[in-house]
């Protein structure tokens, strides 16, 4: 359909539900006797207009930019119009936060990079004759054109992935042409699944996937982009005119993962963490979440306890029963050798990512290393869907190594828009113990969030799974159909891969994390 004609149709979707002269004073009014299901369609409606509209102003802030670039001088368009570039002029057009306008003219600057025209000579002038190449995330604007992406979502991907790496500097220019031709390939299937992932996900969830499989893809960046992060590290503190004491922390990555672990241990009952067998700990929590204090007032005291407790008291007395701790999952690399993790560069230095248990972001090979030699590691091998380790009936409850394997293979909550890491969630029987004589087997188990676990039970839904298939979630009677789950672990790929082309260096072996 063509684009216009679908923006029309959407319009036209409202004029079916409300009078062409409904006042805008009227609007709530109306909404308000819609039916549910009307109402969710208006959303939906409204969405698919606003997503066009967006294209139209994403793709003309593009020009815009390419009218007021830099060669034109005082010549250029936002110039002449009296604006300083064409993100301050697209603002001052829509009355936008700059961060908004600043990605309307990110998204049409790539629409226009990605639009086959001429390419400049050496003069810097059209060359009508040499068409441009096309870049890797030409398809990424077929996806936005077509309405299959939003305009946040386009901006996420291209965003999170970057830039293919150049080429190594002792590249002869035959090496050179074929190292960009393979990570220009690499880096647009990377797109494309990341394309389908997007309607599963939010755009800030989007965002973190694609840094991920960034960091995944390039391992030598990784490691620099760590090392960036590691000298930028600071703690400011200041007094502001009232006489108040404040801090800034710019956190390196391995500290930001221990202090969410920390924070973590000693305040997820009052998160909304997973439930207590154990009566003491049952206690402990509920005395956590009859506390008057603001869970930002927690915070501060727990990071008090600890600067003043330092090296002299246990970590029993700040953290109670659970101890602070941070999990890396690696996937193992093809005959890398026994107990070895992956390739290293002529300095030594491992080639891999690793990702956090919570959330998946990517720990360079220095930390992995450095965490390797502090706490050793567990292997764990898994078939071609992830499934690893079963116990059978023989055991009530999912063990620690067997939850440590969950984590592995689904990341987080498997509840479709769920998004409570790992360590939050508890072990789901699929198959009930006692009602269906269920067996405590990883393959019929999955990891569910507090909210949803009790959910689940509480309004009769189902997850269940056909033999090596994907889980599937059901609903109750009459709520709809049955949704198939998907993993939220970024590592995923090692099971379920990518259709990534085998260029050596690009990625790693499965098969074991």
């Amino acid at each position: 359909m063509a684009f216009m004609s679908d923006l029309s149709d959407g319009i036209d979707a409202f004029l079916a539900r409300f009078p062409a002269d409904l006042e805008a004073d009227d609007l709530v009014r109306a909404l308000r006797l819609c039916g549910d299901d009307d109402l969710v369609a208006s959303v939906a409606e409204g969405a698919r207009v606003m997503h066009g509209v967006e294209r139209i102003v994403a793709a003309a802030a593009g020009v815009v930019s390419e009218r007021s670039a830099r060669e034109h001088g005082h010549a250029g368009l936002a110039a002449e119009r009296g604006h300083r570039n064409a993100v301050d002029l697209v603002q001052s057009i829509g009355g936008t936060t700059r961060a908004e306008a600043a990605r309307a003219v990110r998204v049409g600057q790539s629409l226009i990079d990605a639009t086959p025209g001429p390419q400049r000579d050496s003069a810097g002038e059209r060359d009508a004759g040499a068409p441009a190449a096309e870049p890797w995330h030409a398809q990424l604007r077929g996806a936005l054109l077509r309405g299959s992406l939003n305009a946040a979502q386009h901006d996420a991907i291209r965003r999170g992935l970057g830039e293919p790496p150049a080429p190594p500097s002792t590249a002869d220019e035959s090496e050179a042409a074929e190292h960009i031709a393979a990570g220009a390939e690499v880096w647009r299937r990377a797109g494309e699944e990341l394309a389908r992932l997007a309607a599963k996900l939010t755009v800030d969830e989007l965002l973190r996937r694609a840094r991920q499989m960034r960091e995944t893809l390039d391992p030598a960046g990784a490691e620099e982009r760590f090392a960036r992060r590691f000298e930028g590290r600071s703690f400011r503190r200041w007094r502001d005119s009232e006489g108040v004491r404040h801090a800034h922390i710019t956190y390196e990555d391995e500290m930001d993962a221990w202090t969410d672990a920390a924070l973590d241990a000693a305040l997820r009952p009052r998160r909304g963490g997973p439930r207590f067998v154990d009566s003491e700990a049952a206690a402990a929590a509920s005395e956590l979440e009859q506390d008057p204090r603001t869970l930002e007032q927690l915070t501060y005291d727990l990071v008090m306890d600890l600067l003043r407790a330092g090296a002299v008291a246990t970590a029993d007395d700040v953290f109670g029963a659970r101890q602070p701790g941070v999990r890396v999952v690696v996937i193992k690399g093809e005959g890398t050798g026994k107990g070895a993790v992956g390739p290293r560069d002529p300095w030594g230095r491992l080639l891999v990512t690793g990702h956090l248990e919570d959330g998946g972001d990517a720990i360079a090979g220095s930390l992995l290393e450095k965490t390797l030699c502090e706490n050793g590691y567990r292997e764990v091998t898994v078939d071609d869907c992830g499934n690893p380790l079963d116990v059978g009936r023989e055991q009530r409850l999912f063990t620690t190594r067997q939850k440590l394997a969950l984590a592995v293979r689904d990341g987080g909550c498997v509840w479709p828009g769920c998004r409570v890491p790992a360590s939050y969630c508890e072990a789901h029987h699929c198959d009930h113990w006692w009602e269906h004589k269920g067996r405590t087997d990883t393959g019929r188990g999955v990891l569910l969030c507090r909210f949803h676990h009790l959910l689940l039970h509480n309004n009769h839904w189902r997850i269940t799974r056909d033999g090596d298939a994907c889980f599937v979630l059901h609903p109750p009677p009459g709520s709809g159909g049955p949704v198939v789950l998907a993993t939220k672990a970024p590592w995923s790929w090692a099971w379920d891969p990518p259709p990534l082309p085998e260029i050596p260096g690009w990625r790693i072996g499965p098969r074991a994390a």
